[in-house]
């Protein structure tokens, strides 16, 4: 669809940024892999963009069906706009959903990997609006702050307190990183 075709343009053109962060892109069609090879060549010729990654010929549909891409109410030959970001580790930690109506933000598809990087390096969450750094993001002195996991313990409350946390309550605290 042309919706899909603008999805592969912006994952292009943001291919480095996923490469920075040791993202691989791949992306999933119930089209065969000559559509595929047709649909690649003529973005390259009509609108000037290579595509950077793999596309797998989901040709039968297994797949899509078995990772729930085939929604009631929407079509039965093509896919809702998914999005599936797994670890190193193989392990699923966030899947996104769009109507085939509505194109991916390839903005927050990095704002998300950046939080979830974000969170096992530091042990902390990102609140709402959270962005990684003022230099590439439209931001906010506060949404550049992560929150930190609640105190198990009184004393890692009182603790918080004297390392400067940002606390509306002692169950909520944010931090800035670095």
């Amino acid at each position: 669809t042309p919706v899909c075709t603008t999805e592969f343009m912006g994952f292009a053109r943001l291919y480095e940024e996923f490469q920075k962060r040791n993202v691989q892109l791949l992306g999933l069609s119930i089209d065969s892999n000559f559509s595929h090879i047709a649909w690649v060549m003529n973005i390259k010729e009509k609108l000037g963009v290579d595509i950077p990654f793999p596309i797998v010929a989901d040709a039968d549909g297994k797949v899509a069906r078995l990772y729930g891409m085939l929604h009631p109410g929407e079509s039965s030959t093509a896919t809702v706009r998914a999005v599936f970001i797994v670890d190193p580790n193989g392990k699923i930690r966030a899947i996104i959903y769009y109507p085939l109506s509505a194109g991916r933000n390839m903005r927050e598809i990095l704002r998300l990997i950046d939080a979830l990087q974000t969170a096992d390096a530091h042990g902390v969450a990102t609140p709402a609006d959270w962005v990684p750094t003022p230099q590439t993001w439209e931001f906010t002195e506060e949404n550049t702050k992560v929150i930190v996991p609640p105190p198990v313990t009184y004393e890692d409350a009182i603790k918080r307190l004297r390392d400067g946390y940002e606390c509306a309550d002692w169950y909520f605290c944010k931090k800035k990183l670095g």
